[in-house]
């Protein structure tokens, strides 16, 4: 099989001078050192575009990481963790700095250090002889409440599934209508957050060694990742997903024991974690011999070809974690490069403007694939929208610890998609659609929000229909 690989190659063996931290999780000053401070990254960096604040941007962070690093200021600096915590790690950085800088290694690798200091387990201080940097623990709510979410509901998906089964219970019992009607939720302080819930789907998408076959003859064999959120609130996009291989002459195969990728771990400073869920899906995926691990979430499909840099200092996961992601593909980058199935597609008559995923475009470097899928589709007209790749304000949990700024973003994103006269806003991540779509409804707008794949899916289900 020949796909076009149009990302980073985050695939190829990992160059250790390239890796983001060190085994104490912390940034490395291999990458922090790269940085010339040329200021490209400014005008692509969402919080900076939005305060003009010098500290808000790659490079003021950059100077931050090394000042820390050298001892010139505290680990406790207030201005240091809440610049790590504003970033929203967008990768935006990444993709116009013309000295590679991986920034979202470095990020990542300083939020563990912050993790690990509050949770009394720092590495050595920057000055020999100096204590060891220590943080204040978290408050025991917060520190509750991530072992629940961290330790638990991402880690075990049959928690998960309950969960989510429990949010369902509450979406359609008519419990959250009385929540919000009453104001119980202002109240507690939770009617924001709980606006973010997505509509829980009716049935969940569970992994257990399903083999789909093809429509017609059999040209690739390939693997669904399944993951959390998107198999509970997002399993319509899967079934499409689905269907859409089928029609693309693929076997589907979704392997048992494989769950959450372990992005939000990896950006929220639990590197650990991030490791055990990444050997969890290595393990479910590996000796399948496929053609390739097809991922329909642009947050999982960047930290799935990341594993490789996730694990390079565990000698007996590191190669076979390079292998498994050299298999991983955006579902957009690998229809994009087969022989694409042009001829079943029926016509939809339809506006559309694309919103890029920022793990699709700026981390994975897939811009050009979902446009060519979508302008496939006879009758669509795609409308570009200003600064379609800027940040939506997502960001995994981002619109919950980052609630104002996300707000602003996301009123930015939708301001712009709106001035295309677009009916359908096209998206390939579940952050994005669950961000834009909440911003619409406090507008009063009826634009959707729709996945490319399930775009594809009703033009094959069309064509059939008519045929």
């Amino acid at each position: 099989m020949t796909v076009t690989q149009s990302s980073l190659p985050a695939s190829q063996p990992v160059n250790p001078l390239m890796i983001g931290f060190s085994a104490k999780d912390k940034p490395s000053s291999d990458i922090t050192n790269t940085c010339v401070h040329c200021g490209l990254c400014l005008s692509s960096c969402p919080t900076y575009r939005e305060t003009g604040l010098e500290m808000a941007s790659p490079r003021g962070r950059i100077y931050l990481m090394k000042a820390v690093d050298e001892g010139r200021i505290s680990l406790a600096s207030e201005v240091f963790q809440e610049q790590m915590s504003l970033c929203l790690n967008c990768r935006a950085c990444e993709a116009v700095c013309p000295s590679g800088v991986q920034y979202g290694a470095i990020l990542e690798a300083s939020r563990a250090q912050i993790e690990r200091a509050r949770a009394g387990k720092a590495g050595p201080p920057a000055t020999p002889g100096a204590p060891e940097p220590r943080l204040p623990p978290r408050p025991l709510w917060q520190r509750a409440l991530r072992g629940a979410v961290f330790g638990v509901l991402f880690k075990r998906m049959e928690a998960f599934r309950f969960f989510s089964a429990l949010m369902r219970l509450y979406q359609r019992s008519g419990a959250q209508w009385i929540a919000r009607k009453s104001g119980i939720l202002k109240l507690l302080g939770l009617a924001d957050t709980e606006a973010m819930l997505p509509p829980i789907s009716d049935r969940f998408s569970v992994p257990q060694g399903q083999i789909l076959p093809a429509e017609g003859e059999r040209r690739y064999s390939v693997a669904l990742l399944t993951g959390c959120i998107m198999s509970t609130a997002f399993a319509h996009v899967h079934e499409a997903t689905i269907r859409v291989l089928r029609k693309n002459g693929c076997e589907v195969i979704i392997p048992p024991d494989q769950g959450c990728c372990g992005a939000l771990h990896t950006h929220g400073g639990d590197l650990d974690g991030g490791r055990e869920l990444a050997r969890r899906n290595i393990a479910a995926f590996e000796g399948l011999g496929v053609d390739a691990i097809i991922v329909n979430a642009a947050g999982c499909g960047s930290t799935l070809k990341e594993y490789g840099h996730l694990l390079h200092d565990d000698p007996a996961w590191c190669k076979r974690a390079e292998r498994f992601s050299a298999k991983v593909k955006d579902v957009h980058e690998f229809l994009a490069g087969i022989d694409f199935n042009r001829a079943a597609l029926g016509r939809l008559n339809l506006t559309v403007t694309y919103q890029e995923p920022c793990h699709l475009v700026h981390a994975q470097r897939i811009s050009a694939q979902p446009r060519a899928l979508l302008t496939a589709i006879p009758g669509l007209t795609l409308k570009e929208m200003p600064e379609s790749s800027l940040c939506c304000g997502s960001a995994g949990i981002y619109n919950v610890t980052q609630p104002e700024m996300a707000l602003s973003l996301g009123a930015r994103k939708i301001d712009n998609a709106l001035t295309t006269g677009a009916e359908i806003i096209a998206t390939a991540n579940p952050g994005c659609a669950l961000q834009l779509a909440g911003e619409l409804r406090r507008r009063g707008k009826q634009v959707q929000v729709r996945y490319i794949i399930e775009l594809l899916d009703e033009a094959y289900r069309k064509f059939e229909a008519v045929a």
